[in-house]
């Protein structure tokens, strides 16, 4: 068949898949799927398949995730991106491990009262919403860098995918449908983004529809031929700081062409004989994720049981304290010498902690201290395991749903509003949760904190498993509780994933809690205590893979509230 008969017959079969409703089939079960060859677990189906046909080509898990993810720019617009930044973690079968931090930039024009109004206040949510939100993009930056250090398959090779879905289009699924209408205010708002998300007469797209990007295919393919000098220089560079300039706008051709991605060394911690490698700042996720199970460390969880109100009790002290200090102490350490992670994530620390635990009553949030910035739910994360059993586990986001909902116009792609996660009222620290912390304060070219948490969980220096979620500030909580389950009650990754969830953030002094998923008894105990409880659909969309140490076999499983997601293992 030619390249084009080929497609058509892709779209074809997908559309199938759509319109029977199959295309999460495998994201709803209890049991995960299982490969010897790999595994990839994504919020979206087309994408994992994109990931497992480069391991079927030779790929290994970097040129996998590469791939997954500017399949993911096309497939999954509310948070698959090369408008926003992220981050990834590689866990070696030989042992090696590192981190490349794609975290979005403030521009170099910004500075830290930026969005404030005359009386200290954020003017219209200026620092979320609108063009001033958007910080200078990573993921291209990142792909690219990771790839150079450890991908395989030829880079051409990995973006051919992503380029063949947006140019030939794909069969919209429902959840997309209802998403483009939900939105339709801002394509109505920002024209450009109108071109991509309506059909030409203005209409909307339906569930089944053949959904075509051929804007985003071409600045894919500049991509492809130029790498990152694709992106952050030449045409698309040019599209992006003509849009900016004519809009508004901060972002300029020196702050493109000024971005790099970094490797970092990853965070490490240990937890009942399994190592933790996770990400460092300015992600926070790795320093809390391992502070807090430092401190869990000290109780027999599996005595006490799974999602008892005494468990939900000392999950809920043990995250209360984490974030209180994510909050006081966290940001970039490119810009803040200071920050004391050592001491956070040692096991002393902990011990003090924990000793502040009392067992039958909640502990106090004092809004006089520390809540944590916002982030959104609308982040994305995938896992891949390889036939040699390395693991990627990362984590991206344009931050909001859609981000920005600005598309650069002539270029197809959707932009972030990560500007939201710097602290925008500097001094100011309330009960409603602003933080005005010095660490995370706005400077040009800082990053701005994150709490995603790519992670992977190995033994003895080989990888078990790798997880990640979405969901703004919950994602640090996902993780732990997904660690928990696997370490602690020998969940498989399947189970683990599905298990109900809570979320404690230290302030507001409230946890959610996944509606329906725990008895009236086990809550009735738990704010007995002291708790305060707020119900909510679903905590975060967390994605696995495993490798079992004894068999060598693989296994993924996708998160069944993740409507488009899907494991695919071979």
């Amino acid at each position: 068949m030619k390249r084009r008969q080929i497609s058509n017959f892709l779209v074809t079969i997908l559309a199938t898949i759509v319109l029977l409703g199959t295309i999460s089939a495998d994201a709803t079960s209890r049991f995960p799927v299982r490969g010897n060859h790999g595994v990839v677990s994504s919020s979206s189906r087309i994408a994992s398949e994109v990931g497992v046909n480069i391991l079927k080509k030779g790929g290994n898990a970097v040129d996998a995730a590469i791939a997954t993810a500017f399949a993911m720019a096309v497939t999954y617009p509310s948070a698959g991106n090369i408008g926003g930044g992220g981050f990834m973690i590689y866990h070696g079968a030989d042992g090696e491990a590192t981190a490349f931090d794609f975290r979005e930039k403030a521009p170099l024009a910004s500075t830290k009262t930026m969005y404030l109004d005359d009386d200290g206040n954020v003017r219209d949510n200026s620092n979320h919403a609108g063009i001033l939100a958007i910080g200078v993009p990573g993921t291209v930056a990142g792909m690219e860098l990771a790839h150079r250090r450890f991908g395989s398959l030829e880079w051409e090779v990995l973006l051919q995918p992503a380029i063949d879905l947006a140019r030939d289009g794909m069969p919209l699924s429902w959840s997309l449908s209802d998403s483009f209408k939900r939105l339709n205010n801002y394509w109505e708002m920002y024209p450009s983004s109108g071109k991509v998300f309506l059909k030409d007469d203005g209409s909307f797209y339906e569930p089944g529809d053949i959904w075509k990007q051929p804007d985003l295919a071409a600045t894919l393919e500049r991509i492809q031929t130029q790498g990152k000098d694709g992106f952050y220089k030449g045409e698309t560079a040019r599209m992006i700081a003509s849009y900016m300039a004519a809009n508004g706008g901060i972002i300029t051709l020196e702050d493109l062409a000024k971005y790099e991605a970094k490797e970092r060394e990853p965070i490490r911690g240990n937890y009942r004989g399994y190592d933790i490698v996770s990400m460092p700042l300015p992600s926070s996720g790795g320093v809390g994720l391992v502070q807090m199970l430092n401190i869990l460390e000290g109780f027999d969880l599996k005595e006490i049981g799974h999602n008892s109100a005494l468990y939900l009790h000392l999950l809920t002290e043990a995250m209360r304290r984490s974030y209180a200090d994510r909050a006081n102490f966290l940001g970039d350490t490119d810009f803040n010498e200071d920050v004391p992670v050592a001491t956070l994530m040692s096991k002393e620390h902990a011990e003090r902690q924990r000793a502040t635990i009392v067992m039958h009553a909640a502990s106090e949030s004092d809004p006089a201290r520390f809540a944590q910035p916002y982030e959104s739910d609308e982040t994305t994360h995938f896992s891949v395991v390889d036939k040699s059993g390395n693991m990627v586990s990362l984590t991206y986001t344009l931050e909001n749903g859609y981000g920005s909902k600005i598309v650069v116009d002539g270029a197809g792609f959707l932009l972030n509003n990560e500007m939201g996660d710097f602290n925008a009222q500097p001094g100011v620290t309330n009960e409603r949760g602003t933080i005005g912390t010095e660490a995370n304060q706005i400077r040009p070219e800082q990053r701005m904190l994150s709490s995603m948490t790519p992670t992977v969980v190995a033994k003895d220096g080989v990888p078990v498993f790798a997880t990640g979620s979405p969901g703004g500030r919950t994602i640090i909580n996902i993780s732990l509780q997904t660690i928990l389950n696997v370490i602690d009650f020998d969940m498989n990754i399947a189970r683990a994933i599905d298990a109900p969830r809570i979320h404690h953030q230290w302030l507001p002094d409230s946890t959610l809690i996944e509606s329906g998923s725990f008895s009236a008894d086990t809550l009735r105990l738990y704010e007995q205590k002291g708790h305060a409880v707020r119900e909510t659909r679903g905590i975060g969309m967390a994605m696995g893979v495993y490798r079992d140490p004894q068999s060598g076999v693989l296994s993924g499983a996708a998160d069944p509230r993740a409507e488009d997601g899907g494991a695919i293992a071979y």
